[in-house]
């Protein structure tokens, strides 16, 4: 499902991915075809074939940008203990082990491997991994110790502008937090061709990539990411993300960052 309404005032799209069915949505202009990189990265790979280690340890597991009690009390050390170094790891292991059988998507970039195994639509084995350790980086650095409030200048005009009021921006994040069925993510992205910002919300590990979309901010809705702090409570959670987590600092970096490319038609933007 997609659905998208804008105008010269407001911009909001939201992707809804609520059953396997929904991944025949393409996306043409993101396909990576596996011919299609060059492959520089299989210049010398035959030189490590029999080396595994070197594969299974390519990507590595990245530690939030603060101590993992620094969240507190919005999120406990606990909580990131378990799902930074228990989930987040998971996903990053088991990626590595998924490569060491597959020698053709050896040496892929993140963003890379996430848009080619998402294959159009049609997810590969490696897909799922692949964006979970992508949107884990991303939401970790998405928050900060003394967050939340209001954006920095430059976003919050930008978000007035695309959803008329900072106050109306909240409200529809948290409806599509709290709308969206089962396991995912909401994002707040920046639409290329429109120039605009938008809310998005995925199911399981689907991220804004896939799309050609540029992240802005996200928030993990899988129930590993709030249980042990918040049990079924996912509104306050929600609240407690825009109120006290949010880094609308790194957002505020991200935005400007992608206007920038987007202004010089830069097909390829830097979005972490």
């Amino acid at each position: 499902m997609n659905l998208l309404s804008c105008s010269s005032n407001n911009c909001v799209s939201s992707y809804s991915l609520l059953a396997s069915t929904d991944l025949s949505l393409k996306s043409p202009k993101t396909s990576i075809e596996l011919s299609q990189l060059g492959w520089k990265q299989r210049k010398g790979f035959e030189s490590n074939r029999s080396r595994k280690s070197s594969i299974v340890g390519y990507y590595g597991l990245k530690r939030p940008p603060y101590k993992l009690d620094a969240l507190e009390p919005y999120i406990s050390q606990r909580m990131i203990e378990v799902h930074w170094g228990g989930h987040h790891n998971g996903y990053v292991e088991a990626l590595n082990k998924q490569l060491e059988k597959n020698d053709v998507l050896y040496g892929c970039t993140l963003d890379e491997l996430i848009k080619v195994t998402y294959n159009n639509g049609n997810p590969l084995p490696e897909f799922s991994n692949a964006a979970e350790v992508w949107n884990h980086d991303f939401f970790w650095e998405s928050m900060e110790p003394g967050g939340g409030g209001m954006p920095t200048l430059g976003l919050l005009q930008q978000i007035e502008k695309d959803f008329a009021s900072f106050a109306n921006f909240k409200e529809k994040f948290a409806r599509a937090a709290l709308t969206l069925f089962g396991s995912g993510w909401v994002w707040l992205v920046l639409k290329r061709e429109k120039r605009c910002l938008a809310i998005l919300k995925t199911s399981n590990a689907i991220n804004p990539l896939v799309w050609n979309d540029i992240p802005i901010t996200g928030l993990d809705l899988w129930e590993h990411a709030y249980y042990l702090d918040y049990k079924n409570d996912k509104a306050k959670y929600v609240n407690t993300f825009m109120n006290h987590l949010v880094s609308w600092n790194a957002a505020a970096a991200r935005l400007v960052r992608a206007q920038a490319f987007v202004n010089l038609g830069e097909p390829k933007i830097p979005v972490a």
